[in-house]
């Protein structure tokens, strides 16, 4: 039986060459083809958007920020249920340390029963659990919205509560412009101006993380740890009264706030009332900053 010959595919120098360069550049070429191809895939492991244009923003962005408002444009105000999923969900909506349900009437009726005025006074003033307002301040929600939200749960509850009135825009504002006269609403509102520019520059000053003195110092005497920061952040704006503080020792102008029970005042303090942003823009402890509504208070006894 013969054997068929046996031939081998490169036969010329020219075919070897090929060979070579093909062995050589085809690999390179699959390489350079699967880099392009897993360059331009969408990459979605942790960390793979950290040099995008939003994440970088949001490690520069500054701790705190100045929101300035057009002191005449209109009020837009926040409906009841705008201000019940901003808010109040959080609780309600699972009934949260005995907060009444959203939409359960049972939990609702004795809350109904107690009457509108009661329903917006625990709001406003805190009850149980549930801080004043819901843990905001006047600034974020005015008292007209923080009823709102009360009528709303409330009528979803079994509740037949009235909307609460609007507040005429400027009526306050209006009435006293028109009983000072033209020269004194000129005068007043040069001294607004006044006062808001020091509140600005007073809080620009506030000191952060880095300067407050240690807690443990802090919380060794209570009145000594009210007065440093008293003296630290507090009278930048009290000494002066600027935009309406109370000052320092003006036993006239504090007597006005102690009418309110401790506990609301000290609930100014920690989260804010008016231009007073929530301690007083520093980042004290809940104890010092009481302890420096204590020392003022005592001072103007």
């Amino acid at each position: 039986m013969s054997e068929a010959p046996h031939g081998v595919p490169i036969k010329t120098p020219g075919q070897l060459i090929a060979a070579i360069v093909a062995g050589f550049a085809i690999p390179i070429v699959v390489i350079v083809l699967l880099a392009v191809y897993v360059n331009n895939t969408t990459r979605t492991g942790a960390g793979t958007d950290s040099l995008s244009d939003a994440a970088v923003a949001q490690r520069i962005a500054p701790v705190a920020q100045v929101d300035i408002r057009a002191a005449n444009a209109p009020r837009v105000y926040k409906t009841g249920e705008e201000v019940f999923k901003a808010v109040c969900t959080t609780c309600h909506t699972a009934g949260v340390a005995g907060a009444p349900k959203f939409g359960n009437a049972g939990d609702w009726a004795p809350r109904i029963a107690e009457g509108y005025d009661t329903l917006l006074h625990n709001a406003l003033n805190g009850k149980g659990g549930m801080p004043a307002r819901g843990g905001t301040s006047p600034d974020d929600y005015s008292d007209f919205e923080i009823a709102r939200a009360v009528v709303y749960m409330a009528n979803d509850g079994g509740a037949k509560f009235a909307e609460p009135a609007q507040p005429a825009p400027g009526a306050a504002a209006g009435a006293s412009a028109a009983a000072a006269g033209p020269a004194s609403g000129a005068a007043a509102g040069a001294t607004d101006n006044a006062q808001a520019a020091a509140a600005v520059a007073a809080l620009a000053n506030v000191p952060q993380a880095g300067s407050a003195p240690a807690a443990g110092a802090q919380s060794a005497d209570a009145s000594q740890a009210g007065k440093a920061l008293y003296t630290q952040v507090c009278q930048a704006c009290h000494a002066a009264g600027v935009l309406g503080a109370p000052k320092f020792g003006d036993k006239e102008a504090w007597a006005a706030r102690l009418k309110e029970p401790m506990d609301t005042v000290y609930g100014y303090a920690l989260h804010g009332k008016g231009a007073m942003p929530p301690k007083g823009g520093s980042n004290a402890s809940d104890a010092d900053v009481k302890a420096a509504v204590d020392y003022m208070v005592a001072a103007s006894k």
